[in-house]
């Protein structure tokens, strides 16, 4: 039987204001916020009400919640000498021309990385109260790329252990005095309802769930998540990562200083034994490892003969990467300075950042593909220890990260997941308001979302869509552009401009030529193409971002839904010349649709959105009736191990298997509908 999901309930408060005006929404009360400039120069930086953009040289100085630092770094100076701002781009209309292209990609590539410990912050209270933003953003996403994949782990999954219940119907506790690595992480109590949380929030937006399990006591597993994740989730469950960077393991006091890939290996094949005999675990292939952060590059543990030995237990391959760290402002360490994010913002505004990284896998990602195994980037983002202010938290991250998300699948990873932590870190994609203030403040998106929006409108919901980084303008790293072909053909090219010049004298336009004698084919330039821009004012932009005219609003501003009207551009094309010239401002990205139905087939013909229409201290939550969701979490562990297929690349698999028609779906509509679910039929 498939397993009933935890009771959510609508409070008469909800039905009453969602019966009056179901598209009144609340927003933050404070409009946009920058800093006052003088207080940022003293250290003593405060908000206040203001609509000009703030640029402070310097340093920055902030000592209160880092998700909402006010502090502006000047961006960096256009370079000496300046990149061409006129350019050919020549690429062929059948993909069968094109060298070197990807694998093929899916729309969910661009996923989500969320520590488990603030899970309540982000996804919900409790199974019985979802929070409203974070199923708008999410579903934002989900339109355009089909689904959406979350990992929820990380460092805390290690220490976790499940308990039947919690005071006050918590779903989640941490213990933090015995809290005992560099990274402060707490031991963590959780309850099924955590996992009915997931299940509930799967029911009205397509998310998929990546599940962590703890690897810290290998004299007793305890594999309760894993037992509860399969019974709960059913086919909305993908995998479950064990052991989470094993190669800090020794560093952070957690095994011997010793430790070693053998040792790895070695208690693998304890867990995997162990794993085998729990009959409370019916799909055993669904295991994601080794999930290395690049103190052991991967090829040590492939050289122990891991995937061979353990194949049949993993679905998927991973590692975890951050270009850099901000650790040491948190843990002084003689041996680690600490990076000044004055200089290191240089280093995120260039095309050779992402490649940094992506060519230290691209053996890796070929074995993969030889063993027929997905390969993951399991948790990145911009720095670890919560990034850098100035960097992660502003319009140089979204350009970063379209850029890195765009070269992962270049270099044929199969997915990337971006990290969250909590309200203390700078690189968070959003961030809920501070629970002190959820009554007056919503939430803030910080600029890297923005880049999930744009990765998957460029890969779109085929699953057929293969990229090819291009390396225009001679190769310059401020200007680069990629190829997305579609069904063979090409369908959309993303351009990035990592310059900031208000005055527009770094603004390129590339000319695009398509197919023609060069190639060998018939001329492939349309009449027209359509594109969506990506835009700042500058790279140290924090709130004022848009995408394709549109805007989720400044910090404290955002509940999920878009504001403003959707500008689209319309780009006239030279057929006779077979040329058409794309213009890319000083900063920005342009998404270049070539036919209107590879623009048609990522934008979302209606936009189903949850309301927040009333002000209580709820005002962030939604409830759902109970009787809808009884049955809405898809198959169950057992239906699904009837299923199985094989767990090569392209195959079916248990972790993988699509979910098949869901009770209560239809019902759950009309429910939502009657309760103040907005419609928008365009934007």
């Amino acid at each position: 039987m498939v397993a009933m999901h935890a009771p959510l309930f609508f409070s008469l408060a909800c039905l009453l204001a969602a019966a009056v005006d179901a598209k009144v929404t609340i927003y933050g009360m404070f409009g946009q916020t920058t800093a006052n400039p003088d207080a940022l120069r003293t250290g003593t930086a405060s908000l206040q009400p203001t609509t000009s953009f703030v640029t402070v040289p310097g340093p920055p100085h902030y000592t209160e919640l880092a998700a909402y630092n006010p502090i502006y770094m000047e961006p960096p100076a256009i370079p000496n000498p300046p990149p061409a701002n006129q350019f050919a781009i020549g690429v062929p209309t059948s993909a069968q021309l094109m060298n070197g292209l990807s694998i093929p990609q899916s729309g969910s590539f661009f996923g989500f990385s969320i520590e488990m410990s603030v899970a309540n912050q982000l996804i919900g209270t409790n199974a019985s109260e979802l929070h409203v933003p974070f199923l708008n953003l999410m579903n934002i996403v989900a339109e355009r790329a089909g689904a959406v994949h979350i990992r929820v782990g990380g460092n805390t999954q290690e220490t976790a252990f499940m308990v039947d219940s919690l005071p006050g119907g918590k779903i989640l506790a941490k213990d933090k005095e015995d809290a005992s690595n560099p990274t402060a992480t707490p031991v963590l109590a959780i309850t099924p309802g955590l996992l009915y949380m997931l299940g509930n929030v799967s029911s009205l937006v397509n998310i998929k769930w990546y599940l962590g399990i703890p690897f810290n006591d290998t004299a007793n597993w305890r594999f309760q998540i894993a037992e509860q994740g399969e019974a709960i989730l059913g086919d909305n469950l993908l995998g479950f990562q064990a052991a989470n960077e094993p190669d800090l393991y020794g560093p952070h006091g957690h095994r011997p200083s010793t430790y070693g890939p053998y040792d790895f290996f070695g208690e693998y094949a304890l867990l995997t034994q162990a794993y085998e005999a729990d009959p409370n675990v019916p799909i055993k292939n669904n295991l994601i490892a080794p999930s290395v952060s690049g103190t052991w590059p991967p090829e040590l543990i492939w050289n122990t003969g891991f995937v061979e030995a353990y194949s049949q237990y993993l679905t998927s391959l991973a590692v975890e990467r951050y270009p850099t760290d901000n650790c040491a402002v948190i843990y002084p360490n003689p041996n680690n300075p600490p990076h000044d994010p004055i200089q290191e913002q240089t280093q995120y505004l260039t095309h050779q950042a992402g490649i940094n990284i992506a060519a230290q896998y691209r053996n890796s990602t070929m074995l993969a593909q030889t063993w027929g195994k997905p390969f993951l980037m399991f948790e990145t983002n911009t720095a670890s220890c919560g990034g850098f202010p100035g960097i992660s938290d502003t319009f140089t991250s979204a350009l970063w990260g379209v850029d890195y998300g765009l070269q992962l699948a270049n270099s044929n990873f199969t997915g990337a997941l971006f990290h969250f932590g909590g309200q203390n870190v700078s690189y968070n994609p959003f961030t809920a308001a501070p629970t002190n203030e959820s009554a007056f403040h919503q939430w803030t998106v910080g600029p890297l979302f923005y880049s999930s929006i744009f990765v998957a409108e460029a890969l779109g919901k085929t699953n057929t869509s293969q990229v090819k980084d291009l390396f225009p303008n001679n190769g310059n790293d401020q200007t680069p552009a990629y190829a997305i072909y579609e069904n063979g053909n090409l369908a959309r090219m993303a351009l990035i401009n990592y310059m900031t010049d208000p005055s527009g004298a770094n603004d390129y336009t590339a000319t695009i030529y398509v197919g023609g004698s060069g190639f060998n084919e018939p001329n492939g330039v349309p009449a027209s193409v359509k594109v969506k821009y990506l835009l700042a004012p500058s790279t140290s932009e924090k709130d004022n971002v848009t995408w394709a005219g549109q805007t989720l609003g400044g910090r404290f501003e955002v509940d999920g839904i878009w504001k403003g009207t959707e500008d689209v551009k319309t780009v006239q094309c030279d057929q006779t010349q077979n040329m058409c010239q794309v213009t890319v401002p000083a900063p920005g990205a342009a998404l270049v649709f070539f036919s209107d139905a590879a623009q048609q087939a990522i934008d979302p013909s209606t936009t189903q959105t949850f309301p927040t229409t009333y002000l209580t201290k709820t005002v962030n939550t939604v409830s759902i009736d109970p009787s809808v969701l009884a049955t809405s979490n898809g198959q169950n562990g057992k239906a699904r191990l009837q299923q199985l297929g094989g767990t090569s690349q392209g195959g079916s698999s248990g972790a993988m298997h699509a979910a098949g028609i869901v009770p209560g779906l239809a019902t759950l509509a009309l429910v939502l509908a009657g309760m103040g679910t907005v419609l928008r039929l365009s934007w």
